[in-house]
Protein backbone atom coordinates (compact mmCIF):
# COMPACT_ATOMS: atom_id res chain seq x y z
CA UNK A 1 0.00 0.00 0.00
CA UNK A 2 2.88 2.17 1.30
CA UNK A 3 4.72 1.58 -2.16
CA UNK A 4 1.71 2.08 -4.18
CA UNK A 5 1.45 5.59 -2.87
CA UNK A 6 4.96 6.34 -3.38
CA UNK A 7 4.46 5.44 -7.30
CA UNK A 8 1.86 7.61 -7.59
CA UNK A 9 2.99 9.99 -6.06
CA UNK A 10 6.31 9.99 -8.12
CA UNK A 11 4.37 9.34 -11.37
CA UNK A 12 2.14 12.97 -10.56
CA UNK A 13 5.40 14.71 -9.79
CA UNK A 14 6.93 13.49 -13.07
CA UNK A 15 3.97 14.72 -14.82
CA UNK A 16 4.16 18.04 -13.00
CA UNK A 17 7.64 18.16 -13.45
CA UNK A 18 7.59 17.62 -17.21
CA UNK A 19 4.29 19.69 -17.58
CA UNK A 20 6.34 23.02 -16.37
CA UNK A 21 9.54 21.88 -18.59
CA UNK A 22 7.29 22.00 -21.81
CA UNK A 23 5.05 25.12 -20.61
CA UNK A 24 8.53 27.07 -19.76
CA UNK A 25 10.12 25.54 -23.24
CA UNK A 26 7.07 26.71 -25.32
CA UNK A 27 6.79 30.30 -23.42
CA UNK A 28 10.34 31.07 -24.11
CA UNK A 29 10.43 29.77 -27.66
CA UNK A 30 7.57 31.90 -28.48
CA UNK A 31 9.73 34.95 -27.01
CA UNK A 32 11.72 34.96 -29.79
CA UNK A 33 9.51 36.95 -32.51
CA UNK A 34 7.01 38.04 -29.81
CA UNK A 35 7.66 41.48 -28.11
CA UNK A 36 6.26 41.02 -24.23
CA UNK A 37 4.09 44.08 -22.92
CA UNK A 38 5.73 43.80 -19.47
CA UNK A 39 8.47 41.37 -17.15
CA UNK A 40 7.71 40.10 -14.27
CA UNK A 41 10.11 42.64 -12.49
CA UNK A 42 7.76 45.29 -13.85
CA UNK A 43 4.70 43.83 -12.10
CA UNK A 44 5.82 44.78 -8.31
CA UNK A 45 6.04 48.48 -9.58
CA UNK A 46 2.70 48.42 -12.00
CA UNK A 47 0.58 46.88 -8.85
CA UNK A 48 1.73 48.16 -5.91
CA UNK A 49 -0.61 50.61 -5.22
CA UNK A 50 2.44 53.34 -4.23
CA UNK A 51 2.28 57.40 -5.19
CA UNK A 52 4.73 58.95 -7.28
CA UNK A 53 5.83 58.87 -11.13
CA UNK A 54 4.15 56.37 -13.18
CA UNK A 55 6.25 53.20 -14.26
CA UNK A 56 8.01 53.91 -18.22
CA UNK A 57 8.49 51.54 -20.39
CA UNK A 58 8.45 51.35 -23.95
CA UNK A 59 9.39 48.79 -26.37
CA UNK A 60 11.79 50.13 -28.91
CA UNK A 61 13.51 47.69 -32.11
CA UNK A 62 17.06 46.63 -31.57
CA UNK A 63 17.64 48.57 -34.99
CA UNK A 64 16.24 51.82 -33.57
CA UNK A 65 18.62 52.14 -30.77
CA UNK A 66 22.15 53.46 -31.50
CA UNK A 67 25.38 51.00 -31.51
CA UNK A 68 27.82 52.58 -29.10
CA UNK A 69 24.22 51.69 -26.72
CA UNK A 70 24.38 48.23 -27.66
CA UNK A 71 28.45 48.55 -27.13
CA UNK A 72 27.71 50.19 -23.47
CA UNK A 73 26.24 48.06 -21.96
CA UNK A 74 28.00 45.23 -23.06
CA UNK A 75 31.35 46.83 -22.01
CA UNK A 76 29.74 47.35 -18.49
CA UNK A 77 27.20 44.01 -17.72
CA UNK A 78 29.20 41.25 -20.21
CA UNK A 79 32.06 41.91 -22.19
CA UNK A 80 32.19 38.13 -23.12
CA UNK A 81 28.58 38.26 -23.88
CA UNK A 82 28.75 37.43 -28.20
CA UNK A 83 31.18 34.33 -26.87
CA UNK A 84 29.60 32.55 -24.06
CA UNK A 85 26.52 30.11 -24.04
CA UNK A 86 24.40 31.95 -20.99
CA UNK A 87 27.05 31.61 -18.32
CA UNK A 88 30.39 32.96 -17.92
CA UNK A 89 32.14 30.18 -16.14
CA UNK A 90 35.62 32.54 -16.05
CA UNK A 91 33.19 35.00 -14.05
CA UNK A 92 31.56 32.56 -11.91
CA UNK A 93 34.98 31.31 -10.80
CA UNK A 94 36.52 34.37 -10.10
CA UNK A 95 33.97 35.92 -7.47
CA UNK A 96 33.99 32.40 -6.25
CA UNK A 97 37.85 33.10 -5.71
CA UNK A 98 36.88 36.62 -4.34
CA UNK A 99 34.30 35.45 -2.04
CA UNK A 100 36.76 32.94 -0.41
CA UNK A 101 39.38 35.23 -0.09
CA UNK A 102 37.31 37.61 1.81
CA UNK A 103 36.50 39.79 -0.73
CA UNK A 104 33.33 42.02 -1.27
CA UNK A 105 31.11 39.72 -3.44
CA UNK A 106 30.56 40.42 -7.13
CA UNK A 107 27.78 39.76 -9.67
CA UNK A 108 28.67 36.97 -12.08
CA UNK A 109 25.29 37.21 -14.17
CA UNK A 110 25.58 37.26 -18.06
CA UNK A 111 23.46 39.03 -19.58
CA UNK A 112 21.26 36.27 -20.93
CA UNK A 113 20.93 35.10 -17.17
CA UNK A 114 19.37 38.90 -16.67
CA UNK A 115 16.78 38.37 -18.93
CA UNK A 116 15.93 35.08 -17.82
CA UNK A 117 15.43 36.74 -14.24
CA UNK A 118 13.87 40.06 -15.40
CA UNK A 119 11.18 38.94 -17.97
CA UNK A 120 10.18 35.68 -15.72
CA UNK A 121 11.06 35.50 -12.03
CA UNK A 122 10.65 37.60 -8.59
CA UNK A 123 13.45 39.96 -6.71
CA UNK A 124 14.18 38.34 -4.40
CA UNK A 125 16.90 36.00 -3.90
CA UNK A 126 16.52 32.12 -3.07
CA UNK A 127 17.94 28.60 -4.52
CA UNK A 128 14.60 28.00 -6.14
CA UNK A 129 15.02 31.33 -8.03
CA UNK A 130 18.94 30.33 -8.63
CA UNK A 131 17.91 26.73 -10.48
CA UNK A 132 14.72 28.63 -12.25
CA UNK A 133 16.76 30.86 -13.69
CA UNK A 134 19.84 28.68 -15.02
CA UNK A 135 16.84 26.60 -16.26
CA UNK A 136 15.95 29.49 -18.39
CA UNK A 137 18.71 30.61 -19.41
CA UNK A 138 19.65 27.87 -21.37
CA UNK A 139 16.21 27.47 -22.88
CA UNK A 140 16.63 31.77 -23.95
CA UNK A 141 20.37 30.74 -25.08
CA UNK A 142 19.05 27.34 -27.02
CA UNK A 143 16.23 29.08 -28.80
CA UNK A 144 16.74 32.53 -29.01
CA UNK A 145 19.69 34.26 -31.30
CA UNK A 146 22.65 36.85 -29.10
CA UNK A 147 20.80 39.52 -31.06
CA UNK A 148 17.15 39.05 -29.71
CA UNK A 149 18.74 38.25 -26.30
CA UNK A 150 20.26 41.88 -26.09
CA UNK A 151 16.80 43.45 -27.76
CA UNK A 152 15.39 42.03 -24.53
CA UNK A 153 17.79 43.10 -22.55
CA UNK A 154 17.78 46.43 -23.27
CA UNK A 155 13.90 46.91 -23.58
CA UNK A 156 13.29 45.53 -19.83
CA UNK A 157 16.52 46.28 -17.85
CA UNK A 158 15.65 49.05 -14.70
CA UNK A 159 17.20 52.31 -15.28
CA UNK A 160 16.16 54.06 -12.69
CA UNK A 161 13.39 53.65 -9.89
CA UNK A 162 10.14 53.09 -12.17
CA UNK A 163 11.79 52.94 -15.39
CA UNK A 164 12.42 50.07 -17.45
CA UNK A 165 13.71 49.38 -21.15
CA UNK A 166 16.62 52.44 -22.50
CA UNK A 167 14.07 54.13 -24.29
CA UNK A 168 11.76 55.10 -21.22
CA UNK A 169 15.56 55.68 -19.33
CA UNK A 170 16.42 58.28 -22.05
CA UNK A 171 13.56 59.89 -22.45
CA UNK A 172 13.26 60.10 -18.50
CA UNK A 173 17.75 60.80 -18.00
CA UNK A 174 18.01 63.21 -21.20
CA UNK A 175 14.99 63.99 -22.48
CA UNK A 176 15.26 62.72 -25.89
CA UNK A 177 14.44 59.44 -28.18
CA UNK A 178 16.86 56.51 -27.71
CA UNK A 179 18.55 56.78 -31.11
CA UNK A 180 19.49 60.46 -30.29
CA UNK A 181 21.71 58.94 -27.27
CA UNK A 182 25.46 59.93 -27.23
CA UNK A 183 27.94 57.61 -26.64
CA UNK A 184 28.64 59.27 -22.92
CA UNK A 185 24.92 59.12 -22.32
CA UNK A 186 24.82 55.75 -23.16
CA UNK A 187 27.63 55.15 -20.70
CA UNK A 188 25.99 56.61 -18.36
CA UNK A 189 22.78 55.00 -18.54
CA UNK A 190 25.19 51.64 -18.91
CA UNK A 191 26.88 52.91 -15.45
CA UNK A 192 23.50 52.82 -12.96
CA UNK A 193 22.93 48.91 -14.27
CA UNK A 194 24.06 47.67 -10.96
CA UNK A 195 21.99 49.78 -8.54
CA UNK A 196 19.25 51.48 -10.73
CA UNK A 197 17.35 52.37 -7.35
CA UNK A 198 20.09 54.23 -5.87
CA UNK A 199 22.21 56.09 -9.13
CA UNK A 200 20.87 58.34 -11.57
CA UNK A 201 22.43 59.31 -15.15
CA UNK A 202 20.44 61.93 -14.98
CA UNK A 203 22.56 63.53 -11.87
CA UNK A 204 25.36 61.35 -11.82
CA UNK A 205 27.46 61.27 -8.89
CA UNK A 206 31.01 60.50 -8.22
CA UNK A 207 30.97 56.97 -8.81
CA UNK A 208 28.66 56.87 -11.89
CA UNK A 209 30.61 59.86 -13.70
CA UNK A 210 33.88 57.16 -12.77
CA UNK A 211 31.92 54.20 -13.68
CA UNK A 212 30.93 55.75 -17.05
CA UNK A 213 34.25 57.03 -17.86
CA UNK A 214 35.45 53.44 -17.18
CA UNK A 215 32.74 52.12 -19.62
CA UNK A 216 33.71 54.54 -22.41
CA UNK A 217 37.32 53.13 -22.17
CA UNK A 218 35.87 49.71 -22.65
CA UNK A 219 33.73 50.60 -25.45
CA UNK A 220 36.79 51.62 -27.63
CA UNK A 221 39.20 48.96 -26.61
CA UNK A 222 35.92 46.41 -28.05
CA UNK A 223 35.27 48.69 -30.47
CA UNK A 224 32.02 48.46 -33.44
CA UNK A 225 33.16 45.35 -34.79
CA UNK A 226 32.54 43.53 -31.63
CA UNK A 227 29.10 43.75 -32.21
CA UNK A 228 29.36 41.77 -35.95
CA UNK A 229 28.84 38.54 -33.82
CA UNK A 230 25.90 39.78 -32.51
CA UNK A 231 24.42 42.05 -35.34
Amino acid sequence: MRTSALRRLARAATAVTLAVLGVSFALVLALRWLDPPVSAFMLPDLFSGKGGAPVAHRWVPLERMPEHLLLAVIAAEDQRFPHHYGFDLREIRDAIEERAAGQRVRGASTISQQVARNLFLWRDRSWVRKGLEAWLTALIELTWPKRRILEMYLNFAQFGPRTYGAAAAAERSFRKAVRDLTPQESARLAAVLPNPEALSAAAPSPRVRSRADWIERQMGQLGAFYLDAIL
